[in-house]
């Protein structure tokens, strides 16, 4: 396109009026492979390591690989235990065990790319006895140890409920633990068949409870859908919900089809409707909230990240090591 816009998503189908949707003028990106955008590229294909931006199929990727220099890095792995229907990941069987070299590769790329905050995240790996609890604190550890001033965000699964893999990520003191509630409840059996509401709101509030018990210096975070079936009401009902589980930071995103084997859009959410989120959000509570069509869990997440929790978490990590 000669504006240099691309527009992204498939049409909307199988929506409430039964028919194809046009696919609205603000789901526009600016397509830029500047060198940046190589270099990032390059250095992840030569420290072998995975990307939710490559995999998850990101909208995001130019304005976060070639104008920030950022990239969300996905360990254990790329091929998921489970199968959910919005995502672009594979599922299958993975490989047994783990990497043990993945956590120095990846603290590599963090100070190679001089990062000061970076997002982590996975695929479910229910095949672990530990869900792959282990491998995260490795991965947060070494991150800290190679690069101190950078700040570690971690999204993981839900660990399926597995006993003491909060306390192992925990322990490793990421700046942000963020696990994704995804969608309201009502749409769990068809988006998140292997995930249950209730478990993730579980995970979410026990960080929580750590956080103001002081045993956790960072924050607590989520992330939703929207466009995939569910009513206004029902996200109001969800933004309550992981409010009261203690959730200090939140991201609301329009769902994009990822291919043709994927659930449908339900409808192209206007932007006007994130920005009443985005206000319901403020009403409720939320230190932080990015709500808006582009936006994903990891998008600008370093600003939610403030220079008096980059410092506390560093003391929490100085106090452990001396006890």
């Amino acid at each position: 396109m000669g504006d240099g816009l691309v527009t992204i998503g498939g049409a909307a189908r199988g929506g409430r009026n039964g028919r194809e949707g046009p696919r609205p003028e603000w789901l526009r990106i600016r397509l830029a492979t500047p060198e940046q955008y190589h270099s990032v590229r390059k250095l992840v294909g030569r420290l072998h390591l995975n990307t939710v931006c490559e995999e998850a199929r990101c909208p995001n990727i130019y304005e976060c690989w070639g104008e920030h220099g950022t990239a969300t890095f996905m360990i254990l792995g790329e091929i998921c235990t489970r199968r959910c229907g919005f995502c672009a990941v594979t599922s299958g069987r993975p490989a047994k065990g783990t990497e043990p070299e993945e956590p120095a590769r990846l603290a590599e790329a963090v100070a190679t790319m001089g990062l000061r905050h970076v997002v982590v995240t996975s695929v479910d790996r229910d095949d672990l006895a530990d869900g792959g609890a282990a491998h995260w604190a490795a991965v947060i550890r070494a991150v800290h140890e190679r690069t101190p001033e950078c700040s570690v965000e971690v999204l993981t699964p839900d660990f399926r409920g597995v006993p003491d893999a909060l306390d192992v990520v925990l322990a490793a003191r990421p700046e942000i633990f963020s696990h994704n509630v995804e969608t309201v409840p009502a749409l769990y059996r068809k988006a998140r068949p292997g995930s249950r509401y209730e478990r993730s709101l579980a995970l979410l509030a026990e960080a929580a409870r750590r956080r103001d018990a002081g045993d956790f210096a960072g924050r607590v975070k989520t992330g939703i859908m929207v466009g995939l079936g569910e009513t206004p009401e029902q996200v109001f009902d969800t933004l309550r919900d992981i409010r009261a589980a203690g959730v200090e930071v939140l991201t609301i995103g329009q769902y994009l089809q990822p291919t043709s084997g994927h659930l449908p859009v339900d409808r192209w959410v206007h932007p006007d409707e994130f920005a009443r989120y985005r206000e319901r959000a403020r009403e409720l509570g939320f230190a932080h909230c990015q709500a808006g069509p582009l936006v994903r869990s990891s998008y600008h997440a370093h600003e939610q990240v403030d220079r008096p929790l980059r410092e506390s978490a560093r003391a929490a990590r100085a106090s452990g090591a001396a006890g």
